[in-house]
């Protein structure tokens, strides 16, 4: 059986998913964030959803495919901590 991978700081673990609120100075701010993510995203093939709103990106992994977080999921996490600064 397979370790679960630990969940990275500043993440929180629920609903067999890591999450995690990102704040932004304002809306133009937090729409640049969505589209950075975006990017890590495609070059991943591995898609969160994401949740926009003025000053805010709410940000949730999972790996559908297994029902759970794995290390897919925390390196996507990994690297959007370092693109959100």
């Amino acid at each position: 059986m397979s370790e679960t991978p630990q969940t990275p700081e500043g993440w929180e673990r629920s609903d067999n998913g890591l999450h995690r609120t990102f704040t932004t100075d304002d809306f133009a701010s937090a729409l640049a964030l969505v589209n950075r993510i975006g990017e890590l995203a495609e070059k991943a093939n591995h898609h969160p959803d994401l949740e926009l709103g003025w000053g805010r990106v709410a940000v949730h992994l999972s790996s559908h495919d297994v029902g759970g977080v794995t290390e897919r999921d925390v390196a996507l996490a990994q690297q959007i901590d370092k693109v959100a600064g």
